[in-house]
């Protein structure tokens, strides 16, 4: 059985095309339609997921996921959180919670905001357990096992965090990484990245800024996510080295 990363969606917070149809200049390239990021790592039986987006339920029919082990969190933002409610049928399946992991913000938010996942409220039986990180920590499933390295960045006026996990490196929602941490992305088969958008923007990564990172710390691959309308696929590939590429739904790479 080959260990699998997916990229589950990789459209910035309103995906593309927008919900009033709006795509901007996006070609009809069906690589321009994306959901919301979120991504799925698969290593022999253990499933463990990266943010539940708002399209997860798709994302996960789409891409014939029929298992889950654990939750991942970046941060709490609604387009990485708002499809934890499409959980509860792996609850059902699996006979027990299912444990997610995020930092103490981050977990904190969720329980306030989405408490019936974690408390029983009235006849509804909680679903998950959640499980505080700290900077290194291993999810294991019988004699399955991955072991993460975690870092926060900046997001804007908040703090995401960064996974790396098998040489891969998975950073969605970023706005800066701070000096003491690009050590830790030296070496990497697989950098996967924030890029929004052409211009700059407060809270993520912009495509100059992003290709700055990716020469800084030469990974072996980097793939582009978190994409907005004006970022076309095709255009994309066209401009970039063969080191560099666009993501788009579904796009998958075993390790």
């Amino acid at each position: 059985m080959k260990n699998k990363f997916t990229i589950l969606g990789c459209g910035s917070s309103l995906g593309s095309p927008w919900i009033t149809n709006y795509k901007g200049k996006l070609s009809n390239n069906i690589k321009n339609i994306r959901t919301r990021c979120c991504a799925h790592i698969k290593k022999k039986d253990l499933s463990v997921i990266i943010d539940t987006s708002p399209d997860v339920r798709h994302q996960f029919i789409k891409n014939k996921i029929t298992s889950l082990d654990a939750i991942i969190y970046t941060h709490e933002h609604s387009d990485q959180t708002s499809g934890i409610f499409e959980m509860r049928p792996f609850f059902w399946k699996n006979q027990k919670r299912i444990p997610i992991y995020g930092t103490y913000r981050t977990i904190n938010i969720l329980k306030k905001k989405y408490k019936f996942c974690f408390q029983q409220v009235f006849d509804y039986k909680p679903i998950m357990s959640a499980k505080i990180i700290k900077n290194k920590f291993i999810i294991k499933k019988g004699k399955t096992s991955i072991s993460f390295k975690s870092f926060d960045v900046k997001h804007g006026k908040i703090k995401s965090r960064a996974y790396i996990f098998d040489k891969i490196a998975y950073i969605s929602d970023c706005s800066g990484i701070y000096k003491k941490d690009l050590k830790l992305l030296k070496n990497l088969d697989y950098l996967i990245i924030d890029c929004l958008r052409k211009r700059e923007h407060p809270s993520h990564f912009n495509f100059s800024q992003a290709i700055d990172l990716i020469q800084i710390t030469s990974p072996k691959k980097a793939i582009l996510t978190n994409l907005h309308v004006d970022l076309d696929y095709s255009d994309l590939k066209r401009r970039l080295p063969k080191n560099i590429i666009p993501a788009y739904d579904g796009l998958c790479f075993n390790f």
